[in-house]
């Protein structure tokens, strides 16, 4: 008879945001700081009950019997990775993306396999660094039972899997509560110094608001002072690039840097249309931008 057997159980997916960017910099000293990571988020996954099935390359899997201390693990592991950034330069903190998800597995051995395992991959891919995303199937077994905020992502395409799996993204440095524990030399105070994404995304609506606003006021003025030349275009389009960048800076999970490339090609884009005298000369630093936009999404890890 097979050996191959099935369970259910907590899959946690994590690995090492911009890794091939961190490799080429310093290869020796990079190694031997995803040791000294993995090493912590190991020691977090074990005392939240959790097991280590398989590490590979900047990835890991792990497995947990509760959904509970899956998701307190995960936070436990962000907050002391956010410490340990905390003294490294901007350019080599080693960032990891973590996603949960609760779904039937093929276990074979250690080893475990299917779907459930694929759908884990997928969520710690659309995290942002130093963040963690989670499934449906996490989320409503934890949304009462662990003091940390979730935000709706919308569902999410799978390879292999009929349909689109809803996700969540969990608010790192909000105090989690009921029974987490937090080990020593943990970063939580200095987690709690960034500003989470839902007051990121209230400030992005206030601040549209305010352009919006102003844009109003441009037009108006325009048309009670109105000599035949709309001036107020070279403000709205200045206010509208402003409006743009402060979206995108609100936006968890896209690259900011690529946001930025986009918003400067239409702001290019929108001087050429504003300033037309017959030639299209936005076509040159459009096409510098979209190198750079290139080179940018070829060495992401």
């Amino acid at each position: 008879m097979s050996e191959t057997q099935r369970k259910l159980t907590t899959i946690f997916s994590a690995d090492v945001q911009d890794y091939t960017r961190l490799m080429g910099a310093d290869e020796e000293g990079t190694l031997a700081t995803l040791k000294r990571y993995r090493d912590r988020m190991s020691g977090l996954i074990g005392a939240h009950g959790g097991r280590v099935i398989n590490t590979w390359g900047d990835g890991l899997i792990a497995e947990f019997p509760s959904v509970v201390e899956a998701v307190r693990a995960a936070v436990d592991v962000q907050n002391e990775l956010a410490g340990l950034n905390a003294a490294r330069p901007a350019d080599g903190r080693m960032q990891f993306r973590i996603g949960i998800n609760l779904g039937d597995v093929i276990v074979e051995g250690d080893d475990i396999y299917g779907d459930g395992v694929n759908i884990a991959a997928r969520l710690q891919a659309q995290a942002p660094a130093g963040g963690v995303v989670i499934s449906n199937t996490v989320y409503d077994q934890v949304r009462n039972k662990v003091a940390v905020g979730f935000d709706f992502l919308g569902p999410l395409e799978v390879k292999n899997v009929a349909e689109a799996v809803p996700s969540y993204a969990v608010r790192i440095g909000e105090g989690e509560q009921g029974g987490a524990r937090h080990p020593a030399g943990t970063s939580r105070p200095a987690a709690s110094l960034t500003v989470s994404p839902e007051r990121q995304v209230l400030y992005a609506r206030r601040a549209l608001a305010l352009f919006a606003v102003i844009a109003a006021a441009l037009i108006v003025i325009n048309a009670l002072t109105w000599s035949g030349v709309f001036w107020a275009a070279w403000p709205l389009l200045a206010l509208a690039l402003l409006a743009a960048m402060q979206w995108a800076r609100s936006q968890a999970l896209i690259d900011k840097r690529m946001a930025a490339f986009g918003i400067i090609g239409l702001g290019l884009i929108g001087i050429n249309l504003l300033s037309w005298h017959g030639v299209f000369w936005a076509v040159w630093p459009l096409l510098g931008l979209a190198f750079a936009a290139g080179i940018r999404w070829a060495t992401r890890g």
